[in-house]
């Protein structure tokens, strides 16, 4: 390898073994690039600058902003209680409630994070007073948390959109199935659990009561509809979407709900900059990485080395689902799209694979890589609010871990699972 490409490569791996932070350790692999091949240190800036220009990038600091503005005006709560008379009298009707919280409320956030925050802050004390384990309690509302990259609108697939330069509108469609489906795995993961554990049913909601939680939930109904609908009624873009879902979720915090106020603004504006600050300077600084790598053709050699040696695409594909599952278990999910991606979009090529369907793929790994032990984000979220040692949680979750495997599995083999629905997307 050239001197850059060990800087890039060696020299990268080396400083984040070292501790320093994804947002440090690219721009340092980079600079001492450009020192090493004598290339001007403006580059760097240029392509920061670059790779912060870019419209798409607006939905994730907007997304996130909606998925606290959600939750602070008090639709999450709607939706919990909502889910909860449809499902509550059933075996593992509490657990279930979270997983179908969880995917409304994903199609409102599109974060990870966000979803099991707002939901596992309300259902963890709930299921632990209802009789379940309190470690699955928590590995529940972390596994339902990783519906939010797939059930559209979704950050992580706006960010392969940058990444790939593919339709954000077909990526956000090619993960209802695989997110639904996921959805249903939990649902049985539910059901196993409490029938297992003898968790005691709660008493069946009365039609009024439906009724009644169906009305005060409607306006958290009705957000995935607004956003959702403007999106592929080609009214608006997805990041002027996420823009709407913030206006959509303020006017109904204070004038609906009216448990939003505008002095709490400023705080859930704070902490949604510092979660999306943290992603987009990861991808700003990763752009000019990408230019180094394709200046190097790293991708390119790397794709050609695995036609040479792995012959079968069905082969290919699963070595970079293992691939992607070890590296998602010691490494920032969005640093390994942004970083990994010319050379994951290469190899896909280099086989045949659809961009859609790869984009899909990519996103369930990312899904995956969330509630992964030992760092998805999703589980230290599950701690902080349940309280348990990560190794506890880590052992109750690996039944929904499994669960994901098979989608996973039935998004990498079988392409109509991530493209049945394409066509509405045109």
């Amino acid at each position: 390898m050239t001197p850059i490409a060990w800087c890039l490569t060696a020299g990268f791996a080396g400083l984040v073994l070292f501790g320093f932070p994804f947002g440090i350790a690219i721009p340092l692999a980079i600079t001492a690039a450009l020192i090493v091949a004598d290339i001007e240190p403006a580059f760097l800036a240029q392509a920061v600058i670059s790779g912060s220009q870019q419209f798409s990038l607006l939905a994730i600091p907007l997304f996130m902003l909606a998925g606290e503005l959600m939750t602070a005006g008090g639709l999450s709560q709607r939706l919990v209680d909502f889910a909860s008379t449809l499902v509550r009298h059933r075996t593992g009707g509490l657990a279930m409630v979270a997983v179908l919280a969880a995917t409304v409320f994903s199609a409102i956030s599109g974060s990870a994070p966000a979803t099991t925050a707002a939901i596992g802050g309300i259902l963890i004390p709930a299921m632990a007073k209802a009789g379940y384990d309190r470690a699955f309690a928590a590995s529940i509302a972390v596994s339902a948390g990783v519906l939010g990259p797939l059930i559209p609108p979704s950050i992580a697939f706006v960010i392969w959109g940058i990444v790939a330069e593919q339709s954000i509108g077909r990526l956000f469609v090619a993960g209802i199935v695989p997110g639904l489906t996921l959805a249903a795995g939990l649902l049985v993961v539910c059901y196993v659990h409490a029938r297992r554990n003898q968790v005691p049913r709660l008493p069946r909601a009365s039609i009024r009561e439906t009724w009644t939680a169906f009305h005060r939930a409607k306006w958290a109904l009705g957000s995935p509809l607004v956003v959702l609908g403007g999106i592929y009624g080609g009214i608006f873009t997805p990041t002027e979407a996420a823009a709407v879902s913030c206006l959509y979720a303020v006017l109904v915090g204070l004038f609906v709900e009216r448990l939003l106020t505008l002095r709490a603004l400023p705080g859930l504006v704070a902490r949604a900059m510092k979660t999306s600050g943290m992603v987009c300077a990861i991808i700003a600084v990763s752009t000019g990485f990408g230019i180094l790598i394709a200046q190097e053709q790293l991708a390119t050699r790397f794709a050609q080395w695995m036609a040479a040696n792995i012959q079968e695409k069905w082969l290919a594909l699963a070595a970079l689902n293992i691939a992607f599952f070890l590296l998602a278990a010691v490494m920032d999910e969005i640093a390994i799209m942004v970083i990994l991606g010319p050379m994951l979009i290469a190899i896909a090529t280099r086989f045949g694979v659809d961009p859609i369907h790869f984009g899909a793929i990519i996103v369930t790994n990312v899904a995956i890589g969330m509630a992964a032990p030992p760092i998805g984000y999703c589980l230290f979220i599950g701690m902080a609010l349940s309280g348990l040692s990560l190794a506890r949680i880590s052992r109750a979750i690996w039944p929904q871990i499994l669960v994901m495997l098979v989608v996973l599995f039935l998004t990498t083999y079988i392409p109509e699972f991530a493209l049945i629905l394409q066509p509405a997307a045109r």
